[in-house]
């Protein structure tokens, strides 16, 4: 079983709800679950759509056909009939020109059912009958969605579409027991597990859902949340907060991070520890506000004015986004840098279904000395490049000072030649040491393999449906997807990339950015270039199809 559903409409139709609805009755189905959600920069008006594909194995990609349209308006319709599979259907109230189509009376239900703003649901009950859902597990998820009033509207507007056709398919449930959750609820819960207690943004899509998330829960989780008046303020606010001692974590996307750099050098020179978000959205300007790209990487790794150690880690998907956050956090603290996590809309807000997070994997390393003998300094001068840290006030008769211009040991401000030498020299040593914490790509596909693809961060899942696909199918090809970007991992990379007689860089960006810090930092360079660039994502379909016709292999 893989079937595909796609719920299309305008804007403020209730399309989120619908989805979040019928993705949560197939998850508690025992079904996994992948959603893909596709929206406009638009309040009300425009077209969105969202594709739900739900399999009895894992699935980490979207599928490139549908087996099921629900269109909440003509123009869905049209916009994606030529994806619909020759034995799929298209469930509507529309009057449309197509054989496949299972209309929705509408207007005779309007008379039974009075509330014409759960009239969503109806189209929901039809798609929950065509695949045999039971109706048990459906009641369950619509009274944990609704109160109590709008429970018996939805269940009356759920029922009359489900008694409206008989089921094509007849599915085996399964115990659920996994969870279902989107790239940016896993990053900012990954980051309450790291012992993160302060978090402040200023709203840019497609990061603003952290921000959301973090100020739903703040009460709960004893985090201090602000929305602060630009992303200059963000971090330079997050920064105060951790010289006071607290776990601190800030975000935007690219045009909001353009506008950090500034506090991103002030953190190099601070020397204080910081995770910064990055979710990725085309630029440049404005550009692409709800659409995706990895358009950033070689910006993160080179912001800001000065030369700094910084690490830069590229989420690949929401369990990696889960537990690569609270790495980054001790990372942040064990180095005093700042950390900058590379996300993006399509991993900001796909969801997936996954095992429940293991808490235990998750430890809290703080570095934060108690106890000084002597005077204290700040930026003493060490073979690792850190300095001990105190936290201000904490230890009697101690001076903690911070500042943005050269200092001494001591961080008083200084011009004197030898000392700005040593300064850099020490804050640069921490690189070498970082290079210890660096971890090797993820590999899939056959060992030593023929045709070897590098890629990075949210291309995992199609990338890795596309190499199970061409494996099958005999091909002798294996993928090196890069978490850890910066420093630059190359053990992998120098092993595999002796014997493969092909190098194919998939990439979401038009120059190829990975492919040119392996050029810099190996022997090697890729053979193909497969590349997008028009705002959305790769499906494995699209990257299967592209090696076949432009690699040939």
């Amino acid at each position: 079983m893989d079937c595909t559903i796609l719920i299309g409409g305008a804007a403020g139709q209730g399309l989120d709800l619908s989805s979040n609805i019928l993705e949560k009755i197939l998850k508690r189905c025992g079904f996994h679950v992948f959603t893909y959600r596709d929206y406009m920069s638009r309040v009300r008006g425009g077209h969105n759509f969202t594709q739900i594909r739900f399999s009895d194995k894992e699935v980490y990609s979207y599928r490139a056909k549908v087996d099921l349209i629900l269109a909440l308006n003509r123009e869905t319709y049209m916009l994606h009939r030529d994806r619909l599979k020759e034995d799929g259907v298209v469930i509507s109230h529309e009057e449309i020109s197509e054989e496949r189509l299972i209309r929705l009376p509408l207007d005779q239900i309007k008379k039974k059912v009075k509330n014409p703003k759960v009239l969503n649901t109806v189209g929901l009950g039809a798609v929950a009958k065509y695949f045999g859902i039971p109706f048990s597990i459906s009641v369950e998820v619509l009274k944990e969605t609704f109160n109590e009033r709008s429970y018996s509207d939805n269940i009356a507007a759920f029922m009359e579409g489900y008694n409206l056709l008989d089921s094509k398919h007849k599915l085996q449930i399964k115990e659920d027991r996994n969870i279902i959750i989107n790239g940016n609820k896993a990053l900012a819960l990954g980051a309450i597990a790291a012992g993160c207690r302060f978090y402040c943004g200023y709203p840019m899509t497609p990061s603003t859902s952290i921000l959301s998330y973090f100020s739903s829960r703040s009460n709960e989780m004893g985090i201090m949340v602000d929305q602060v008046e630009d992303e200059v303020a963000a971090l330079n606010m997050a920064l105060g907060a951790s010289y006071a001692g607290l776990r601190a974590m800030t975000g935007s996307s690219g045009g909001g991070f353009a506008l950090m750099v500034e506090a991103l050098s002030f953190a190099g020179i601070l020397e204080v520890p910081v995770v910064i978000v990055d979710a990725q959205r085309p630029g440049p300007a404005t550009g692409l506000s709800t659409r995706t790209e990895q358009c950033d990487l070689r910006f993160v790794i080179h912001a800001g004015h000065g030369e700094f150690p910084r690490m830069v880690i590229a989420l690949r998907d929401p369990e990696d986004a889960f537990y690569q956050t609270a790495r980054a956090f001790n990372i942040a603290d064990k180095y005093q840098i700042p950390v900058i996590l590379l996300t993006d809309q399509y991993l900001a807000d796909y969801s997936k279904t996954l095992k429940p997070f293991d808490f235990k994997r998750i430890s809290i390393e703080r570095y934060i000395e108690n106890e000084i003998k002597g005077e204290y300094k700040k930026y003493e001068i060490t073979e690792s490049g850190v300095s001990r840290r105190i936290i201000p006030g904490r230890i009697e008769g101690q001076i903690v000072l911070g500042d943005s211009h050269e200092h001494d040991e001591y961080g008083h401000i200084s011009e004197d030649p030898h000392m700005r030498t040593e300064m850099v020299l020490k804050r640069m040593r921490k690189l070498e040491r970082l290079k210890e914490e660096i971890q090797e790509p993820w590999f899939i596909g056959n060992r030593s393999p023929e045709n070897l693809i590098v890629c990075w961060g949210s291309t995992y899942g199609a990338v890795k449906e596309a190499v199970l696909r061409l494996n099958e199918e005999g091909i002798s090809i294996g993928a090196l997807v890069f978490g850890d970007i910066w420093p630059f991992p190359t053990e992998k990379l120098m092993e595999l990339g002796k014997s493969a007689k092909t190098i194919i860089d998939i990439e979401q960006n038009c120059t190829a950015q990975l492919d040119s810090i392996i050029r810099e930092e190996t022997p090697f360079e890729s053979h193909y270039k497969i590349l997008k660039f028009d705002g959305r994502p790769f499906s494995g379909d699209e990257i299967y199809r592209r090696i076949r016709n432009e690699v040939r292999i």
